[in-house]
């Protein structure tokens, strides 16, 4: 079943109303709604007083509860020292979503900018009346403003890109259409064909070993694990929102959060520009937290496929040595084969003892 307009779809439909299907990886290659205005304002909640905490901004008379007159899409859209491209991306993003006929929201995050990036969103507001401008106290990284973003979203369906001009970001419609086209699946990511960042002879082989890695652990094909751009269903992203870490690797949580219960996550192939201005990413740091990120992630969901593995080994070589023991040493066994089978039986007891605790929380 296709629907083709935004608020039809947004209208009361839950996951469960969705058709029940496994996990799909699909290569994709604009709609009518209405509007809906939202004011400028940012938002202070008592509940989020650490790093990010949002502050009240200078225009902007409060924001509207969800209800029949919000937004059918929220655009997350983090900035950090983005002054002289925020604004070319803003009039990209909403010239492209009111040709789409979606109703929308952007929620433009100031990551407590060094430069006159909130300067120049508070100067713009009264040019884009679906903006939110939400500014933080201090910097809390751009995985702090895409949690809180999901968290005040309105819309039913969640858009994370970057205020960078790397991603084509006029394709956002694409992305939603996407998204009620396909009612099975939960999640589309840009996969993009090549990479353009900079520090490009440690990103490819990086992000390659961290991918096969995510497969191999996921059990799934991901054309692009770390893409900043992609749109969710923002009722299923819920559960896993307290698990993105503060910086980069929120994409590659929120992915294999998804990919690790079942939801289906599809992809569609995008370009992918050179960035404007200075990238934040720095090669060895990030790519060791991305590791570290996935690693965390499926053993959070299913130990058993992280240490299982592990445990084998350890047993498979003990039981090697000592079958090696008993032929050389006349029966006599080796302190160190015992210790082998032992941990590695240790190991196996960890991994179900891990696989219970993963099974008895709600969000697995």
């Amino acid at each position: 079943m296709h629907h083709r307009h935004g608020p039809a779809i947004g209208a009361g439909t839950t996951t469960s109303d969705r058709q029940d299907a496994g996990p799909g990886r699909r290569w994709a290659g604009t709609t009518t709604g209405s509007h809906t205005d939202v004011s400028v304002s940012a938002i202070h909640r008592p509940e989020h007083p650490q790093a990010g905490t949002p502050v009240q901004a200078a225009s902007g008379d409060g924001v509207a509860a969800v209800g029949p007159d919000a937004p059918y899409v929220t655009i997350v859209l983090p900035c950090y020292n983005e002054q002289d491209h925020v604004l070319l991306e803003l009039e990209r993003i909403t010239a492209a979503m009111d040709a789409s006929g979606y109703s929308y929201e952007v929620l433009a995050i100031d990551d407590k900018s060094t430069d006159n990036t909130l300067a120049v969103l508070r100067e713009v507001a009264p040019r884009f009346p679906r903006m939110r401008v939400m500014p933080f106290r201090r910097n809390g990284g751009s995985g702090t403003a895409r949690r809180i973003g999901t968290q005040e979203a309105r819309g039913k369906i969640v858009v994370w890109t970057d205020a960078d001009m790397t991603y084509p970001n006029e394709r956002i419609p694409e992305f939603v259409r996407y998204l009620d086209d396909n009612l099975d699946v939960d999640q589309v990511v840009g996969a993009r064909r090549t990479e353009e960042g900079t520090h490009k002879w440690a990103r490819v082989p990086a992000k390659w070993f961290i991918r096969m890695i995510a497969q191999r652990l996921s059990g799934m094909k991901i054309p692009d694990l770390n893409s900043g751009l992609r749109a969710f269903r923002r009722d299923v992203s819920l559960p896993y929102l307290r698990l993105l870490p503060p910086g980069f690797s929120c994409v590659t949580t929120i992915t294999m959060s998804f990919l690790s219960n079942q939801h289906p996550v599809d992809y569609i192939p995008i370009d992918y520009a050179k960035r404007s201005g200075t990238s934040k990413f720095h090669p060895f740091r990030d790519a060791r937290r991305y590791i570290l990120q996935v690693l965390r992630m499926v053993m959070y969901f299913d130990p058993i496929k992280v240490l299982m593995p592990v445990a084998l080994w350890i047993m498979g070589l003990g039981f090697v040595k000592l079958i090696v023991d008993l032929i050389r040493y006349d029966f006599h066994v080796a302190t160190s084969t015992l210790l082998a089978i032992l941990v590695g039986f240790q190991i196996v007891v960890l991994a179900l003892i891990g696989d219970l605790v993963a099974r008895s929380r709600s969000d697995t």
